[in-house]
């Protein structure tokens, strides 16, 4: 019976055209060879299974072949290349660094490298996973790197550039490789497939490419055990997504159908059937935030190559973003991105998540239904003589009543106002806060301007207040500064500060305040001056002779007694 070889050995390349999704990589090299401009050292970095070490291989083999064609290929048939191929090559070393770390394995090779080539033009020292050499082994090979023979070629390849030393990558050319595209991996899973004779569906081996996330040698493997699942040797779609337990995109799909639904029941039984399946449900969280993000792309037909799907698949991202409205898709991403940071302090996590699809449930409907509250109270006006003013939805004046204004920012102007309100905090949701906030005007549109006393400043200032409590933007802080009597001169409003922090908070809103209060008094020169009154802090004594004195101010007759025995503090 014959060896059974896994296909990452079987075919893996052996010249620079046969690799996959390194052109920018393998061209360079090809043009260093045939111009004789090679470096004494190369550096190979990347993800794994991307082709760093057969990279590495190839370029050894070629640089020493004997009948070097113009397409600068290995010929595969002179000595050089025959020797390469059986592993007896006496020019090429191969040294793993991730077990010959020690200054003592990294002296030896200095030592080899000191006898040229018995035959061929280089001697080839490739050494693999070169960042777990240790430092003293990194500063022993540093002299042979910066100053090696003519002879002698360098190759490192590691998969952490960052942990290696910037003495030993300034003496290095550094190639970074790619992780590979899912195209080209299907692609070439695909030509295996034929050499194999395995009946493959494409979209099993697309989900097989990324899955693999652009290693090629992971994708090899994992093609190797759907084979081997796959009693009459045919990938099928559904048994690859069975077999590597992949969550599939029609899930995904249907929960977002439900959300724009509203089909609360509709979302949680389809988490209870992922769940029952064997999924993760904090995976589940992040697979449908890169569905929203997906979705969002699909919008904008200059984004939908960002898509790394299949064609079908695409289709049915094109039709489902076509549905769904970008607020609502930015509303969800803040929903589950704030569902996906506080997954791992949650201590009931399935209930966590169960909350998040709820949100997102209702998030359609109240979207709608604010946007329609903003829009009929934007057309309401009140005629009031010459000018006529249309109010914000909840806009409120807490300095003195208005019949056309709610006295208190929590009572509805109607009933829709209500409705909308309380969908508002069954979602609770920043975003969709955030998205009805701009929906709303920042300022009354259209007021008359008032007259610049002290009385009207005390009004708009305390409604300007108010309009930052109702828009959620407002903090303590804020309100601490804000909130305090303040005095006017001519066109500056003179407000004293506590702290340092509070003068910060006023600098962040000041441009906002000046807009507003400029608006309602037609007063372009309207400043506003903070102060920080100073503070008297007082020091306690520390010192031996500050104590003393301390203790003199408040008993008189300790000094009499100093005085008199010829005391002193004792420093």
């Amino acid at each position: 019976m014959e060896n059974f070889v896994v296909s990452a050995r079987k075919y893996r390349p052996v010249t620079f055209d046969s690799v996959v999704g390194q052109t920018h990589i393998t061209t360079t090299l090809k043009n260093a060879i045939a111009t004789n401009q090679l470096a004494q050292a190369f550096l190979f970095c990347g993800p794994r299974g991307v082709g760093k070490t057969t990279c590495a291989r190839i370029l050894a083999k070629t640089i020493n072949c004997q009948d070097l064609g113009p397409e600068v290929e290995a010929c595969g048939k002179c000595e050089s290349c025959v020797s390469f191929g059986n592993n007896a090559s006496l020019n090429i070393h191969e040294l793993d660094a991730a077990s010959n770390n020690s200054v003592e394995d990294i002296r030896n090779l200095t030592d080899q490298v000191r006898y040229p080539p018995q035959s061929g033009r280089y001697k080839i020292y490739i050494i693999d996973e070169v960042h777990m050499l240790s430092s003293s082994a990194f500063n022993a090979f540093l002299k042979t790197l910066e100053e090696p023979p003519s002879y002698a070629i360098f190759i490192l390849a590691t998969t952490e550039k960052h942990k290696i030393l910037p003495t030993i990558l300034s003496r290095c050319q550094i190639f970074d490789f790619n992780r590979i595209q899912p195209k080209d991996i299907s692609d070439h899973l695909a030509a295996i497939a034929v050499k194999e004779e395995v009946k493959a569906e494409y979209e099993a081996l697309e989900l097989i490419a990324q899955k693999a996330d652009g290693g090629l040698r992971d994708a090899l493997s994992m093609f190797d055990l759907n084979v081997t699942f796959a009693t009459d040797r045919t990938l099928r779609y559904r048994e690859v997504l069975d077999n590597l337990h992949i969550l599939d995109y029609d899930y995904y799909f249907q929960m977002t159908d439900a959300f724009l639904q509203g089909s609360v029941s509709k979302a949680l039984l389809l988490l209870d059937e992922i769940i029952r399946k064997g999924f993760d449900s904090h995976l589940f969280v992040v697979g449908l935030l890169k569905h929203f993000r997906n979705l969002m792309v699909s919008k904008d037909a200059a984004t939908v190559t960002l898509l790394d799907v299949s064609e079908s698949v695409r289709q049915k991202y094109l039709e489902q973003s076509a549905q769904a409205s970008l607020s609502f898709l930015l509303s969800a991403l803040s929903v589950g991105g704030q569902c996906d940071i506080n997954f791992k302090t949650a201590k009931n996590q399935r209930l966590h998540v169960e909350i998040c699809l709820m949100k997102l449930a209702h998030l359609s409907e109240t979207l709608n239904l604010s946007t329609i509250a903003v829009d009929e109270t934007a057309k309401k006006k009140v005629d009031t003589g010459s000018v006529i003013r249309e109010e914000p939805a909840a806009y409120v004046k807490p300095a003195a009543p208005d019949p056309a204004l709610p006295r208190n920012p929590s009572a509805p102007t109607n009933g829709r106002l209500k409705s909308t309100r309380n969908l508002m905090a069954r979602a609770a949701s920043d975003v969709t806060r955030e998205v009805i906030r701009e929906a709303q005007p920042a300022q009354p549109i259209g007021v008359a301007s008032m007259a610049l006393t002290f009385e009207n400043l005390q009004q708009a200032w305390s409604e300007f207040i108010q309009l930052r409590k109702i828009g959620g933007k407002s903090t303590s802080t804020e309100e601490v500064a804000l909130d305090r009597a303040f005095e006017l001169r001519e066109t500056t409003v003179l407000l004293p500060l506590d702290n340092d922090l509070q003068q910060e908070k006023l600098t962040e809103i000041k441009g906002e305040l000046l807009v507003f209060l400029r608006s309602r008094f037609d007063e372009p020169r309207l400043e506003v001056a903070a102060r920080v009154a100073p503070q008297d802090v007082k020091r306690m004594p520390y010192t031996p002779l500050e104590k003393l004195e301390y203790m003199m101010d408040k008993n008189p007759l300790l000094k009499e007694l100093k005085q008199r025995l010829g005391l002193d503090a004792d420093f």
